[in-house]
């Protein structure tokens, strides 16, 4: 036996662990996760992928700057503790960022590994962490700084609000969140769906801030059953609001009204919060439909038509008027949805619903599209090829092309400014407003976005809140 040392091969050479997952045609017809979970074994390999880069540019990928090279350096030393603790220094949700955040786009997307292989599975590195600290049972809490005696309001209980909570908590001062729905998590709970993200997981995270302290009023809608200036006479020092962008968009095509068109918003509401999905345990009323059109390319569509698979429809297409490389959803999600059985219709427009004389929906007219130049967003513009319109049969319609600002605070709140979209006005930097102790973050502020955007902008508030709270306006 030669005593020559053995060379460590190289980090590049271990291939991305892959993600086990429940098979397509079982999960298609079932609300359970898809992904199962990285094991123990297949962490710690995947974690000794990681380069250890001396300027990570992963760090500057993530919205919320998890400082990723450390947790990764702790899970492949298989100290799963040290990991989720680096990771709670930043991120406060980090079982739900592992789920849903768009690592490629992000922190993956950043990877110098990506270059030349695979990037370092940050994401599912991240979820195992968290689901490890959840499972096994860790009371574990960070430390908190003494109180200072400031009261902050948070409106809403999404992941913008949640960020806000979870980092003004520890440092000392006393938090409230006011969420208007019977249940906290805002989007995390009404739009995204169980197979993607169960609720468990987000009730979860939220019982970790109710044990740091925060306090949660449910069932409170702020603009109507309580006013922006009442919270600050009930001794508010500051207040936080994130009520997300939850106006539904329509197409402003004939037919909008039959039975059997929804937005994606009631849809989704309907399956996850009113829990349509555990029929007929709860009997939510809902269009269970056979054929099913989805209009739209991003999440929240690829959402509605995986949800309406396990439903019990028969057939689901997603009408999307430009091509597969514009559509805006994540890679996985498209891939997932392919994989169950949802068929696409690129380059495909409605222009009108029918129905029977009952009113109820039972067909889509579409025409046929091409791309022309790029527009404002950067994508190219469809553009009508004339004389291509075609019927597709349908019995249930969800309209998913994006969401409005509700304005029920918006208009009881006198002297907050609003962009021309209708949107809350807030310095990017910092998340204030023109309103003198209200700052604003999420998609009430910048239109529907991402999750983990949300909660860099919660980020960046809770720094500002802090230092008005401490120092002055």
């Amino acid at each position: 036996m030669s005593d020559k040392p053995v060379d460590k091969p190289k980090k590049d050479k271990v291939p991305r662990q892959a993600m086990p997952e429940q098979e397509p045609q079982v999960r298609a017809r079932n609300f359970e996760e898809v992904p199962l979970g990285l094991s123990a074994e297949s962490a710690v390999l995947e974690a000794s992928r990681c380069l250890q880069c001396k300027k990570p540019s992963c760090v500057e990928g993530c919205p919320v700057n998890v400082q990723i090279p450390e947790f990764i350096k702790c899970m492949a030393e298989g100290d799963f503790l040290g990991g989720i603790r680096q990771i709670w220094q930043r991120n406060s949700l980090p079982a739900v960022c592992g789920r849903v955040c768009p690592q490629e786009a992000q922190c993956e997307g950043s990877c110098v590994l990506g270059k030349k292989d695979a990037p370092v599975a940050i994401g599912n590195l991240e979820r195992f962490a968290a689901d490890w600290a959840r499972k096994g049972g860790t009371a574990e809490l960070p430390p908190k700084a003494p109180p200072t005696g400031k009261k902050v309001a948070v409106v809403g209980a999404g992941p913008a609000s949640l960020t806000v909570a979870g980092d003004l908590i520890l440092r000392g001062h006393e938090v409230t969140m006011f969420e208007a729905f019977h249940r906290p998590g805002g989007v995390l709970v009404y739009g995204i769906p169980e197979f993607r993200l169960p609720k468990e997981i987000v009730f979860s995270e939220v019982n970790f801030l109710e044990r740091l302290g925060v306090k949660l009023e449910c069932n409170t809608v702020v603009g109507r059953s309580i006013t922006v200036d009442e919270l600050f006479e009930e001794g508010f020092d500051a207040i936080f609001v994130a009520v997300g962008a939850g106006l539904p968009k329509f197409l402003g095509i004939p037919g909008e009204n039959y039975i059997g068109v929804y937005s994606a918003n009631e849809y989704l509401t309907r399956s996850n919060l009113m829990k349509a999905y555990l029929f007929p345990k709860y009997d939510t009323p809902v269009v269970i439909g056979k054929q099913v059109v989805v209009l739209g390319g991003g999440n929240v569509a690829m959402d509605s038509a995986r949800t309406a698979l396990r439903l019990g429809a028969d057939q689901v297409h997603i009408v999307y008027r430009r091509s597969r490389d514009e559509m805006p959803a994540r890679a996985a999600e498209v891939h997932h949805a392919e994989e169950e059985g949802v068929k696409f219709q690129f380059l495909t427009a409605p222009t009108k619903f029918i129905a029977d004389d009952k009113g109820r929906v039972t067909a889509m007219e579409c025409q046929r599209m091409e791309l022309g130049e790029p527009d404002a967003s950067g994508r190219r513009r469809p553009v009508i090829i004339k004389g291509s319109e075609f019927i597709l049969d349908c019995d249930l319609a969800v309209i998913a092309v994006g969401a409005g600002p509700n304005p029920l605070l918006t208009s009881s709140t006198p002297g907050i400014a609003l962009n021309k979209w209708g949107y809350i006005d807030a310095d990017p930097k910092t998340g204030k407003t023109a309103l003198k102790g209200v700052w604003a973050g999420g998609d009430i502020v910048t239109g529907s976005a991402t999750v983990i955007l949300a909660m860099g902008a919660g980020r960046l508030a809770a720094n500002s809140i802090h230092d008005y709270l401490m120092r002055g306006w």
